[in-house]
């Protein structure tokens, strides 16, 4: 079994909370696994009544009948009368039908339309049973239209939304063991979703570029209502690309046209970009000014959930270190509490000429958890001192006590140099840095 402790706590420390636990993540990170297995049989090891923990599959075709809403609470209310304490677990809860409510319909069942009103739909659900005292509610959905960050928007305040990554480097190491150095190349290849990491070394590659065209695409163009999926999936292959690039959705339309010679306006591509986001397949990185303590600028870095599914995207024919690191660190550094922007400042120097220029120098990350504070940044190897010289540049003109660091995909100790920044071994960092 693949260990997930993190989300198994927040799962017990959210037990009977009054609240319906909402957990939601990118397709195939393990949401269904880590509720029907792992946390069902902490419930079982601490005294809870096998009778007590009642499962309901949504895409078993025994269950049809339950993806009317109103079916489903009825049925559920059913299951759990004259039992003191339930534990449910309603998996797949994207399944269940929009309905307008049958008071407005005579009495009969009408599938709601987009942006009719008066309906009854899974969230309806969800918060009626998570009122009933003797219920405690925990769903899962697989689909954007659960993912959709617009559905938790819905649930704001009224639930425990419970936001499930891929496996972090440190429960991926702990279940293949051995040497961390292979382990960490491994990882940047192939990722941690789940079933990937079971699978052997030759289907790997495979599963992952099925998975994004057959699931993910699936699930965007239908949440979505598209019927072309060449700007698409090309946006996707510029953006995997760009991983770990300040860009803009001005630069993106004119890659597009300059490129694959298509016109693409920016709103076009802001928009399809929301669609990758809204499915937590990527995530935005905005610039802060670290001087002005403010974010800035509309230009972004984009990181993809698992590195695995980015190169999988490029059919893993581009393996730039660097910037996969960058989207790994990105990823644990999220994993692990923090909150993440790019960090920038401007500085005026003089030229050649002794003439004063605006010069703009980028931390890589500026990461923030609690009082801790961090600048960030990652290097591939920093045996050549121009290299290393050109890492820490950015951090000799800051004196704000915020602690530096410089993160390096080798096999390091944590030392200070003589101008106090860290250096540390990427394993290290993420195993025990921020922990």
């Amino acid at each position: 079994m693949i260990l997930r402790d993190k989300y198994l706590k927040k799962l017990i420390a959210s037990k009977n909370n009054g609240f319906p636990k909402v957990i939601t993540g990118v397709r195939r990170c393990g949401k269904s696994y880590l509720l029907k297995e792992i946390y069902r049989s902490y419930l079982l090891k601490n005294g809870v009544l096998n009778k007590n923990i009642i499962v309901i599959e949504l895409d078993d075709d025994k269950n049809v009948n339950l993806r009317n809403p109103l079916e489903l609470g009825k049925h559920v209310r059913k299951l759990c009368e004259r039992k003191r304490n339930c534990y449910v677990f309603i998996d797949e809860i994207q399944l269940v039908d929009t309905i307008i409510n049958p008071i407005y319909t005579d009495g009969k069942i009408v599938f709601a339309k987009h942006g009719e009103e008066h309906t009854i739909s899974f969230v309806d659900v969800i918060l009626g049973l998570s009122r009933e005292k003797n219920i405690d509610l925990y769903v899962t959905g697989s689909n954007s239209k659960m993912l959709s960050s617009d559905v938790i928007t819905e649930f704001r305040d009224k639930a425990t939304n419970i936001h499930l990554q891929p496996l972090s480097f440190e429960e991926y190491y702990n279940y293949v063991g051995g040497y961390k150095e292979e382990a960490m190349f491994d990882f940047i290849k192939y990722g941690g979703m789940p079933l990937a990491v079971l699978k052997p070394e030759e289907e790997k590659s495979e599963y992952l570029i099925s998975l994004f065209k057959k699931t993910y695409f699936r699930d965007i163009l239908e949440h979505n209502n598209i019927d072309k999926t060449e700007a698409l999936d090309e946006l996707c292959n510029v953006i995997s690309d760009c991983v770990g690039e300040l860009i803009n959705n001005e630069k993106i339309s004119n890659t597009f046209k300059s490129v694959k010679k298509e016109n693409i306006d920016k709103d076009t591509v802001g928009k399809y970009i929301n669609y990758f986001v809204d499915s937590f397949i990527l995530s935005e990185v905005t610039r802060y000014d670290i001087k002005g303590k403010r974010k800035i600028g509309a230009l972004r870095k984009y990181y993809f959930v698992d590195t695995g599914l980015r190169n999988a995207r490029l059919n893993f024919s581009k393996f730039d270190e660097g910037h996969l690191i960058e989207n790994l660190v990105y990823n644990e550094l999220i994993y692990n509490g923090y909150t993440v922007n790019v960090g920038t400042y401007n500085r005026v120097e003089k030229n050649k000429n002794k003439e004063s220029i605006k010069k703009t120098y980028e931390i890589d990350f500026y990461a923030i958890r609690g009082t801790e504070k961090l600048y960030i940044q990652i290097a591939s190897d920093i045996s050549n001192i121009e290299t290393k010289e050109r890492e820490i540049k950015p951090f000799k003109h800051i004196n704000d006590g915020v602690k530096k660091v410089l993160v390096v995909n080798r096999p390091l100790k944590e030392i200070n140099d003589d101008n106090g920044y860290t250096i540390i071994g990427l394993t290290d960092f993420l195993l025990r840095f921020i922990k």
